[in-house]
Order: structure tokens, then C-alpha cells, then sequence
């Protein structure tokens, strides 16, 4: 079996970021609600999150609520709440264990104020810690994201703060949630769906993608290093030839 030794020294992912899915999926082939599919799926949260740490990847994305998750049934949601609430208390001995620092992007103020409330305590009390940021995307959606941006800056450009021709790539990327991340190197999915569900829709323009059949709750240490070993074997070319990077 794999183990982290095998990793290629200087090849890992500086961003790595999780499409965290099948937690239904996987309480439903036990006969179980969905709910219970979300309190395994929180193990596998913690197991991945302290694995990144170990391997020393510097960032680590979650998706962990998107947009449109809202339009679940009450009760899912409600339950997907009060377990955020759970988890960001039991875990923040194991976030300063670990010198990582917690961040969150999506719109938060969407967020139960108890659920709110809670992030944002965590979040200033790791705020110097500085080993990995652990990024939660909650009530996230790439295109909101993208669509705020845009907005705010034609507020700009309306009040003559910015000029149309001084907007390129590196403007547009200040003005995501994301400002103060790196792109995303390495986008893995569980559950064998090969979709990227309006996530990081900008940040992973030249990501490698990797989909698992694992279910989210089923995701190990050992799963991981397949990925990143996937990741190392591959070659990032960013649009030059192979000869060009040798």
C-alpha cells in the first residue's frame, strides 16, 4: 500500500482542493437517512484535513455547502448546520494542533446565525496559525462568485476608480473570494460524478483533475496519496510543449 514516503519530494499540489460527495448516497446502501451519511462523512472531513497537513500541502479547499444545496429538504439543511456548528468547536483543538489556519468563502451571511457565529470565532481564534489554511466553501457557487466580482467592478469603473483597459486576469482575480489563494493545482471528486458542480470555476482554469468512486464518507489517507501520485505522474505543460518544459 501506498504511504506518504512514496510521494515525490517537491511535486505535491501547493492547492488542493475537494468536491466532498456521496454522503447520501452512501447512508442510502445501508438503509440509512441521508443525515447519517453526513456525520460519517464529518470523519472523513477531520482524517483528510490532518493528512494534508502531515504532507505539508500548504492550502486545502472544501466544498462543503454550495448555493444550491439550499434548495434542499429543511430538515437536511438544518441538520447540515447544527453539525458545521458541532464540528468547528470539537475541531479547533485539532486545528492548532496542526498550525492550521481556517478560512471560509461563499456567502456567509446566508449562514444561521448560530452557524455564523461559530465560524467566525474559529476563524479569528487560527487566524496566526500559519502551517496550511483549511478553506470551507459554504453557501459557495462559482458563478456568484464571478458574478460579484464583475459587479463590483463596474461599480469602479462607473466612479472612475478603475479604467475598462487596465482589467485583465490578475484585477478580475483580486476581486474573488479567493484573492488571497493560489490557483488550484490538484480538483478531486468522490462518488464517481464527473462534474465540477459550479466550483472554483475560475481557480481551476489549469487544475488536474482526479474523480474517485470512493464515497465521501469511504475517502482515506490511503485514497489521497493515490490521488497525488496521479497528480505527480502527470505533466503540467500550462499551454507550452513538452520540449519546451525539458
Amino acid at each position: 500500500m501506498d504511504t506518504m514516503e512514496t510521494l515525490k519530494e517537491g511535486r505535491l499540489p501547493e492547492h488542493l482542493a475537494i468536491i466532498m460527495d456521496g454522503n447520501g448516497r452512501w447512508a442510502k446502501e445501508r438503509g440509512k437517512r441521508r443525515v447519517f451519511g453526513h456525520k460519517n462523512g464529518v470523519k472523513a472531513v477531520r482524517q483528510t484535513v490532518e493528512s494534508a497537513a502531515r504532507m505539508g500541502i500548504r492550502y486545502l479547499t472544501l466544498y462543503a455547502f454550495s448555493t444550491e444545496n439550499w434548495n434542499r429538504p429543511k430538515t437536511e439543511v438544518d441538520t447540515l448546520m447544527r453539525l458545521l456548528v458541532a464540528s468547528l468547536k470539537k475541531e479547533l483543538k485539532t486545528l492548532h494542533k496542526n498550525n492550521i489556519r481556517l478560512n471560509a468563502i461563499g456567502c456567509i451571511h446566508n449562514l444561521p446565525g448560530k452557524a455564523a457565529e461559530e465560524l467566525q470565532e474559529v476563524i479569528g481564534q487560527t487566524q496566526k496559525n500559519d502551517a496550511m489554511t483549511l478553506t470551507l466553501a459554504l453557501s459557495y457557487g462559482s458563478r456568484e462568485e464571478i458574478t460579484s466580482a464583475f459587479r463590483a467592478l463596474a461599480t469602479k469603473v462607473k466612479n472612475n476608480i478603475i479604467s475598462p483597459e487596465n482589467i485583465d486576469g490578475a484585477i478580475i482575480n483580486d476581486h474573488l473570494y479567493t484573492h488571497d489563494l493560489p490557483d488550484v493545482d490538484l480538483l478531486i471528486r468522490t462518488s464517481g460524478e464527473y462534474r465540477i458542480s459550479n466550483f472554483l470555476l475560475w481557480q481551476i482554469a489549469y487544475a488536474e483533475l482526479y474523480f474517485t468512486k470512493v464515497f465521501w464518507p469511504d475517502f482515506t489517507e490511503a485514497h489521497l496519496i493515490e490521488a497525488i501520485k496521479s497528480y505527480q505522474n502527470r505533466e503540467r505543460r500550462f499551454g507550452k510543449t513538452s520540449e519546451q518544459l525539458n
